[in-house]
């Protein structure tokens, strides 16, 4: 997990970066929300260490889901610290910028019942979807008589 990056190394990482991350990486407010984590959780002395931590998640080289595993080795903190600093960071940094962040690491979202249903019924699931696909004819969309015109 590499730590320090040469500038040229930090600037050609962030120009491939979507706009919404390359903001939040320099707001003003992503370094409140910071520093307000730090000093609510008594962690004032490892700040520097926390912010190079959440501008790695940003910049692309640390994966958010192992910001508190970086925290606890790294940063030295007790797990239970760590923990409840990454989950404030995850609410407060990254949850703003999720979509960006998912599609940065490649993150595929899955639906809850993806995650419930057994393997058999999302292959029958599967194919009774495809098989509808197949026996619907596609249709050119009709105009909407009930929307009003925008003048």
């Amino acid at each position: 997990m590499p730590k320090e990056f040469t500038k040229e190394q930090f600037w050609k990482l962030y120009e491939g970066l979507p706009r919404e991350l390359k903001d939040a990486l320099f707001a003003e407010e992503t370094g409140n929300n910071i520093f307000a984590v730090c000093e609510k959780n008594d962690i004032g002395d490892n700040l520097k260490d926390v912010v190079d931590y959440v501008g790695q998640v940003l910049i692309g080289v640390l994966p958010p889901e192992d910001f508190q595993q970086a925290l606890e080795k790294e940063v030295k903190l007790k797990k239970d610290a760590a923990k409840k600093i990454a989950q404030e960071i995850n609410r407060f940094v990254f949850f703003p910028v999720k979509e960006s962040l998912a599609t940065l690491y490649k993150i595929e979202s899955v639906s809850p019942a993806k995650l419930t249903m057994p393997i058999q019924e999302k292959m029958e699931t599967k194919s009774a979807a495809t098989e509808m696909e197949k026996e619907t004819p596609s249709r050119q969309p009709e105009k909407d008589t009930y929307r009003e015109a925008i003048e």
